[in-house]
């Protein structure tokens, strides 16, 4: 069986057929750059990655275009409070941009176009709505008529009639209707702007999705992604206007991501609850968030909340301390693998949940059994089941990387991770190292208790400490917990 996936305008999954054989076309709507990306943005662009790792996997080849708006009301306004010009800002906050995406392990799209470099494109367009009489002209500003196309409300199950209805009327006399949006907006005194045959001024938002997805895929592609936030009006709406102007089907499936709340509330500037990824980051491992959202199904919402961060960040101490386990290996020299059937078994049943409407969620229980299997054989009998641990981390390691998981240098992981879990507790490297020498003194003294307490006090803050003859070391505590996964 194939890849199945839920299309939004059917409501219902379908088995994904691309356009052309072995090839899949996705365009995924990126982000308006005024301001640093919050995790909002970090679960869309996730999500999606995760889908252009897997069909890289299952061999398609994949054409996937983001987009950067970079030209916009917000972006204007912004450049005027930060006092610098709107190009300069709009580079700035695609370079903060890039800097989370790496960060975050997001492979870098086919194509990332950026609406200012395709005017033309867009110019037109609007041209052939005009000219097809489905856009109007009103002192400048062009606007899409919504009446005009036939098909409008089916991707997001809206009623055209309720719609205009319930619409609350703007003192606007420009449109013919309330639901008509903007295709070119004309040019305000000291905004950038774009000589065309209609006026001067600059695109509407919609527009450039339209032109840019059409110019980099072709008519119709395979798949049309982003948040849920953006069916309506944002799809809706390059939808009507692509297929007004073409007559032919703008894209097959429509894939959609929900929404990130913040302990139970709805993400927003206005309450105050916005969280950057640059401020994720400095506290926790940049996978700890990609974990966290492919724990749960990609349709369905989440709530971001500190309990399942925590648990979120010991689950993936966790997967690293299976690799660490492995590495240890090494000491028994160079060992064959043996093929382990339940490891197999576990490798089927992870495809069948990513071919199902890519079901991170049930996958990463697979991941996540992989390695308590891993565990397990080595805690059994590390010499004779080494040959199947390794056989099975081989199967754990690449279903993980599959999904854009573990994939740092262990090493630096278990460094950089210790240095995170000191800022965390608001302890430092120097007092860590003071505590350590005091209770090895104590313990030189035969005074054990106040060896103990240190030991404990130390436990209390998620530090285990392990003495060897070469001296003691120390550990995050979730890390060396024999048997889990």
């Amino acid at each position: 069986m194939g890849i199945r996936v839920y299309n939004t305008f059917s409501g219902k999954k379908e088995e994904f057929k691309p356009v052309q054989e072995g090839k899949v076309k996705l365009y995924v709507c990126g982000v308006t750059v005024y301001d640093h990306c919050h995790i909002g943005h970090a679960r869309s662009a996730i999500v999606f990655d995760v889908m252009y790792r897997y069909f890289l996997a299952k061999g398609y080849e994949v054409v996937f275009v983001k987009n950067f708006t970079d030209i916009d009301d917000k972006i204007i306004k912004k450049s005027q409070i930060e006092g610098i010009n709107w190009k300069d800002l709009a580079a700035k906050y695609i370079s903060s941009f890039y800097e989370d995406m790496d960060a975050l392990h997001i492979l870098r799209p086919t194509h990332e176009p950026k609406a200012t470099e395709h005017i033309e494109d867009m110019i037109a367009l609007i041209d052939t709505l005009i000219n097809k009489g489905v856009a109007y002209k009103v002192n400048g500003d062009v606007y899409f008529s919504v009446e005009s196309y036939k098909g409008y409300g089916e991707l997001s199950g809206r009623n055209l009639d309720e719609m205009m209805a319930g619409a609350r009327i703007e003192i606007d006399e420009k449109k013919k209707n309330p639901l008509d949006f903007a295709l070119w907006k004309s040019s305000k005194e000291g905004e950038p702007k774009w000589p065309t045959p209609f006026g001067e001024g600059r695109p509407g938002w919609h527009i450039e999705c339209s032109a840019m997805s059409a110019k980099y895929l072709g008519l119709p592609f395979d798949i049309h992604g982003g948040g849920k936030d953006l069916v309506f009006p944002h799809h809706e709406n390059e939808r009507a206007q692509t297929e007004s102007a073409t007559g032919e089907r703008f894209a097959n499936y429509w894939l959609h991501n929900g929404f990130v709340n913040i302990e139970k509330e709805k993400m927003s500037k206005s309450i105050g609850n916005i969280m950057l990824i640059k401020d994720f980051i400095k506290e926790y491992h940049p996978e700890v968030l990609r974990l966290f959202f492919l724990s749960t199904h990609y349709r369905n919402p989440i709530d971001y909340n500190q309990k399942s961060i925590e648990d979120t960040n010991n689950a993936l101490y966790r997967l690293y301390y299976t690799l660490e386990r492995v590495d240890e290996l090494k000491k028994y020299g160079p060992i064959e693998p043996k093929a382990y059937g339940e490891a197999e078994e576990l490798e089927k049943r992870y495809y069948e949940a990513m071919d199902d409407d890519f079901n991170t969620a049930l996958a990463l229980s697979y991941v996540f059994e992989l390695s308590k299997m891993i565990n397990k054989l080595l805690d059994d009998d590390p010499k004779v089941n080494t040959p199947f641990a390794l056989f099975t981390n081989r199967l754990f390691l690449s279903l993980a990387n599959t999904i854009g998981l573990l994939l740092d240098d262990l090493a630096s992981f278990t460094s950089t991770e210790k240095m995170r879990h000191l800022i965390r507790i608001g302890l430092t490297q120097d007092a860590l190292e003071k505590m350590i020498i005091e209770r090895a003194q104590a313990r030189k003294n035969k005074d054990y208790k106040t060896g103990d307490e240190i030991r404990n006090a130390l436990s209390g803050m998620g530090i285990l400490l392990q003495d060897s003859p070469k001296g003691t070391e120390w550990r995050i505590k979730h890390i060396i917990i024999k048997g889990e996964g």
